[in-house]
């Protein structure tokens, strides 16, 4: 009897494996109904969340398919009342016990007797699956907390616009159009919220309803549509040990800044559309308060090439960099020299348009200045910065077991450089490289430091620049913004972390700082072909842009110096150096100052910290830093 008794749980359990889970199921408990839970991930390579419920318990299944997705949450199904003996294994690696119950009990849990207890909510995708869903406490139309069961699961991938009406209902969308050509044409749509309104924007009605429903997902549910979400999940995995959560500037706050940036550049060209073409688009925004709502848009910027060799200037008259991020820059300090111009010829609080003083008397050292209080810069730019930081495949999927396989090697952090007449970076050689000027002219190619390096210099020196620090110290980039391009691990390193073991001992108050960084909502494509040899230039105060030729480095046309020159910035500082010495009631006017280069070396602290900078990328083997010909800096004001 008890020979027969196994035979017969032997057929039933080559049964069970033998057949279709759903077909199986079927078999047990007829008309069971299938429910679809979530889609996720892109178009061309979905995955399915599929639910059945059996006695009062729900089981979820997984898988590329619907038909993949039923049949894993019926082999759950089957899984939780009967156990097979050496059972393969199903689509999610189901463990069975090995001991066969008899036909009572098998028969008892079908009727929902002593049936084993499961979480509704437990909802666990595949391994490889979890890089495409984010758990997020959601609310329904009245507001309230999903829970349990009810909980869905988010796709990262999912067009924000469906997610955005799976969960708010009977949106009304308002589309505006700004504009008047169509290089300068784009899309703001808006949406009213229990009150609140949430704006997009973009180069299409598409992107900028996207962008909209991102900016509600955002605010309302704090849905993250960039890669911080997966990025952090990494948190502890080689490469990725550095990053924090804290590292992130806040995904609303982000947003609003490339707004700005955005609306400035539209309305400054909007009746200069020979000018309007562009490829990289940089600018600065200033925050006031505590929670970053205060903004002013302090400088905007576009370029992409470097001045050719042979318009080297050596009277300080030429840009060397046309860059985007290193002229908005520039046009920092052109507005920083605005705020000392200002504080030593007057007692009023703004300075024109409204634009508040942002500099107060250091209480720790007599006749210099400090930011005042909750004054924070962001560097906002629509691609990652040439050089280290955009060294990396942005479609190619990453193995999260090792993030990056080869975080020692060398083209890791490596200082590149720009080459003249051309676009991209190069490394650059692990010995001392010098250029020399007369080299340069019989046909050398000019080398320039890439924007991942300046920045990293930035961070270290601050972006005022070696004069200015002589009043002000160093003042840093509270965070740098990206449109396009955004690698949180590769940024980071090339901000920041390729340096941070070897960079020790600074002279106060410099330090190394670590920016916070994020990525916009509503991303830029990419442009295919030429950029443009023009750069435009515009800080706040200004009347109009001025268009610059990258490779002649002087205004376009008229052929001449920039105000972002050497030689202008030095002019109006060298004003308020002697302004500053005559309110001190100073008689050491040293002569040096007429002189570029010994202008730039009263700044002591500032040199001992750039020297030491540059020792540590050599520490690091990461390469020298390329040095521009000296005679450019031996330069007086006539």
């Amino acid at each position: 009897m008890m020979i027969m008794l196994q035979a017969k749980r032997m057929r039933m359990a080559e049964s069970f494996t033998a057949k279709n889970p759903v077909v199986a199921l079927n078999d047990i408990i007829p008309g069971l109904k299938y429910e679809l839970v979530q889609q996720m991930g892109p178009v061309h390579e979905p995955n399915f969340c599929m639910k059945v419920t059996v006695n009062g318990e729900v089981f979820h299944g997984y898988g590329g398919s619907k038909k993949k997705a039923k049949q894993a949450a019926a082999s759950k199904a089957i899984a939780s009342f009967v156990q097979l003996k050496n059972a393969p294994a199903p689509v999610f690696q189901l463990s069975f016990d090995v001991d066969m119950p008899d036909m009572e009990s098998v028969e008892a849990e079908v009727l929902g007797k002593n049936q084993p207890k499961m979480v509704a909510d437990q909802w666990e995708p595949q391994e490889d699956q979890t890089e495409l869903v984010h758990k997020l406490p959601l609310r329904n139309q009245s507001n309230e907390i999903l829970s349990g069961s009810e909980k869905p699961l988010l796709a990262v991938n999912k067009n924000p616009v469906m997610l955005l009406n799976e969960l708010r209902s009977d949106l009304n969308y308002v589309l505006i159009e700004t504009g008047n050509s169509p290089l300068t044409k784009r899309f703001v749509t808006k949406v009213e919220i229990e009150g609140n309104v949430y704006e997009g924007f973009g180069s299409s009605k598409k992107q900028s309803k996207q962008a909209c429903a991102k900016s509600a997902l955002n605010m309302l549910y704090n849905y993250n549509f960039t890669p911080i979400p997966q990025i952090m999940s990494h948190i502890g995995i080689s490469g990725v040990s550095d990053i924090t959560e804290h590292d992130f500037l806040s995904q609303s706050v982000a947003d609003r800044i490339g707004k700005l940036i955005m609306e400035k550049y539209a309305m400054l060209m909007d009746d200069k559309p020979q000018h309007y073409r562009r490829k990289v688009l940089a600018g600065v925004v200033m925050t006031m308060d505590e929670d970053m709502n205060e903004m002013h848009v302090i400088s905007i910027s576009t370029g992409t090439k470097c001045v050719n060799g042979e318009h080297l200037s050596i009277s300080g008259k030429a840009l060397n960099d046309c860059h985007a991020e290193i002229i908005s820059r520039r046009c920092l300090r052109d507005f920083l020299l605005t705020q000392l111009e200002h504080m030593s010829s007057s007692q009023c609080d703004t300075i024109g348009d409204g634009i508040p003083l942002i500099l107060e008397p250091n209480r720790h050292s007599q006749g210099y200045f400090t930011l005042k209080r909750n004054v924070r810069f962001h560097l906002f730019i629509n691609t990652a910065p040439c050089g280290d930081a955009r060294i990396f495949s942005p479609h190619e999927k990453e193995d999260h077991q090792s993030f990056d396989k080869h975080p020692n090697r060398k083209a890791r952090g490596q200082l590149r450089s720009k080459i003249e007449s051309g676009e991209g970076t190069i490394p650059v050689q692990t010995s001392k490289s010098i250029q020399t000027w007369d080299g340069v002219l019989q046909g050398a190619r000019l080398l320039t430091m890439s924007c991942s390096d300046k920045i990293a210099r930035w961070n270290v020196l601050g972006v005022q620049g070696a004069l200015i620090s002589i009043f002000t110290g160093p003042i840093y980039f509270h965070s740098v913004v990206l449109g396009s391009l955004f690698h949180p691990q590769h940024l980071h390193r090339a901000l920041v972390g390729r340096i941070q073991k070897q960079l020790v001992g600074l002279p106060p108050p410099y330090r190394l700082h670590n920016p916070k960084m994020n990525l916009l909502s509503s991303t830029e494509s990419r442009q295919a072909g030429r950029a443009p040899n023009y750069s435009m230039n515009w800080t706040i105060g200004s009347k109009e842009p001025e268009i610059v030729d990258a490779m002649k480095g002087t205004v376009q046309e008229s052929a001449l110096p920039s105000r972002l020159s050497k030689m202008s910035l030095f002019k109006r500082w060298q004003s308020v150096w002697k302004e500053h010495h005559k309110a001190s009631q100073s008689s050491n006017l040293n002569e040096s100052v007429e002189h570029y280069r010994s202008a730039k070396n009263l700044a002591i602290q500032y040199q001992n910290a750039k020297r030491q900078l540059l020792q540590a990328f050599v520490k690091a083997e990461l390469g020298c830093w390329v040095q521009k010909p000296v005679e450019q800096d031996d330069f007086r004001l006539k």
